[in-house]
């Protein structure tokens, strides 16, 4: 019994969402510190109350109640909650971070001024409508003025005198004074389906915090997985130092500092594994890897932060990409920070070995995901002394893939395209003649910054150009009322040939495209050879 006690024992509960709230808003239920930041996108959190409203579960919440006191967050969605009791068991959040700190943002009591102030933690339920596909009948209010009285505040939702205050203002209101009975009676069925609403707890008390991480890892597996940094900033977790978590964050904004972008949190914790010995990171025990860490974590910080500042400084100045949105594949990052790690000061053979690793594989796509064998063995090699040599076969990083048929940024082969089309049309002119910073407009605007050429024509990357201005306006007409000697000027910066203008003149769209895909693949594939690349074959980019 005695070695049950000490490792915890596990009680499973449903406890009503309201009750959940309460905890945290009495400082009863802490967030450690070590907990990653919120980072829920909005249609995150939308999508979590139209699930509540359906009654779907939304996974099961892991506290742990201890009398250990762990430093915890003095503020949870930006509402300020008081200290935990002096006194008796203390309940820590160690995951349902993200999906209660939503919870307790959006219908928590707020200071007036943030009610007033807008931003992510405003978000309604529409009345009065037809239901509608899944997370539209929620929405954030982002504009300054008020919401119109058909858009529900899930900051009333839970307190009765709020909530009564917002049906005497649909009833007194002339726009809505008609339809008063049923807004509020829709308004009234959503409040009570939150206010019943149940979720699944999971209490371990007693124990230590590597029990309790453990006893989550055993319970939940196939359901809502902890992330690895979660879990190994958890087991490495010492009150009097920084968590992993915090490590990670300031070694994110420190890289963000120098303008290159903020990495995912997920990259900067495989750039610290990567910079140390661990094989095989699809099938690495975490929990093992946190035991093996104890006394060596503010070493492999310091030696991936370093790694990384170098592997930004290559990709920069020697890869050509100068902003984290044009970077291919984010498991690249990891590998280099490998490879700066055992070779912090590469000679120039390294350095271009290195540029034809990055553009091989940024052409395959063979790093799509961390658990593919190409990644292992990537890894082991950027680890050895030879660094890169010897990478670029079809073997290792895989044959270039045909040119992408549209412009999905979230596609890796799109940025590898962008990039090359960066490089290749670096001195672009505008309608007016003046030059285009094409990477500051693609930063500020992304794909959107592409118009279409020809209006009959379709969005193929074909028949876009990088170009200020509205994305859905077509270029065709402002394009052809320019002087003959400018529009050549200008078209020759885009890399629009002089078999593809004549047929932007006569009015032929399927013409022009074809002609521009032809010489944009022709123009890559050349690129690639140059980098001893195998390219795809002409016919692939027509198929593609």
């Amino acid at each position: 019994m005695a070695d049950r006690d000490e490792q915890g024992v596990v009680k499973p509960e449903v406890v009503l969402l309201e009750s959940l709230l309460d905890e945290i808003a009495t400082g009863r239920l802490r967030v450690p510190r070590f907990q990653r930041p919120f980072v829920w996108e909005p249609g995150q959190m939308l999508d979590l109350f139209d699930s509540i409203e359906r009654g779907y579960p939304i996974g099961s919440i892991l506290v742990w109640e201890t009398p250990v006191a762990l430093p915890s967050l003095d503020l949870v969605a930006d509402i300020d909650v008081p200290p935990a009791p002096a006194e008796g068991r203390i309940s820590y959040l160690l995951d349902g971070h993200q999906r209660l700190s939503t919870l307790f943002g959006t219908m928590g009591k707020r200071p007036p001024r943030q009610v007033e102030g807008g931003g992510q933690w405003r978000v309604y339920r529409r009345l009065g409508q037809p239901p509608q596909a899944a997370g539209l009948q929620f929405q954030h209010w982002e504009s300054a003025g008020e919401p119109p009285l058909t858009l529900l505040p899930l900051q009333s939702v839970l307190r009765t005198m709020d909530f009564l205050a917002y049906a005497r203002r649909i009833e007194r209101d002339p726009e809505t004074a008609d339809a008063a009975e049923g807004l509020v009676d829709e308004a009234e069925r959503l409040a009570q389906r939150i206010k019943s609403y149940k979720i699944a707890v999971i209490r371990l008390v007693g124990g230590s915090l590597s029990h309790a991480v453990e006893a989550f890892v055993r319970l939940n597996r196939g359901g809502r997985e902890i992330t690895p940094q979660d879990l190994v900033s958890a087991l490495t977790y010492r009150p009097e130092t920084e968590s992993l978590t915090d490590k990670i964050e300031a070694v994110r904004h420190d890289i963000a500092a120098g303008g290159f972008g903020l990495l995912d949190a997920e990259i900067v914790f495989q750039s610290i594994v990567a910079v140390g010995d661990t094989d095989e990171l699809s099938a690495v025990r975490w929990a093992d890897f946190a035991a093996g860490m104890d006394g060596q974590l503010e070493d492999f910080v310091s030696r991936a932060d370093a790694a990384l500042a170098r592997a930004v400084d290559f990709l920069r100045n020697e890869a050509g990409v100068p902003h984290l949105s044009l970077l291919p594949y984010p498991h690249q990052v990891p590998l280099l920070a490998a490879f700066f790690d055992r070779i912090p000061d590469p000679d120039r053979q390294h350095i271009r070995s290195l540029v034809r690793w990055f553009w091989a594989t940024s052409w395959s796509g063979v790093l799509r995901s961390l658990a593919s064998p190409a990644y292992a063995f990537n890894l082991i090699q950027m680890r050895s002394p030879h660094g890169a040599y010897d990478l670029i076969d079809e073997g290792v990083v895989g044959q270039a893939r045909p040119m992408p048929d549209k412009l999905d940024v979230e596609r890796g082969r799109v940025r590898a395209y962008l990039l090359w089309e960066m490089h290749e049309f670096s001195q672009r002119l505008d309608l007016a003649g003046n030059s285009i910073d094409a990477v500051d407009l693609f930063i500020r605007s992304g794909t959107s910054c592409y118009r279409r050429v020809m209006a009959r024509g379709g969005w193929e990357p074909a028949n876009q150009l990088l170009l200020p201005g509205p994305s859905s306006a077509a270029i065709e007409d402002e394009l052809l009322e320019l002087e003959a000697k400018q529009l050549l000027r200008t078209t020759v910066s885009h890399g629009i040939s002089a078999e593809a203008l004549a047929n932007l003149v006569a009015g032929d769209a399927d013409a022009f495209t074809a002609a521009r895909a032809a010489d944009l693949a022709d123009r890559e594939r050349a690129f690639m050879q140059g980098m001893g690349v195998r390219p795809p074959s002409a016919e692939q980019d027509q198929e593609a």
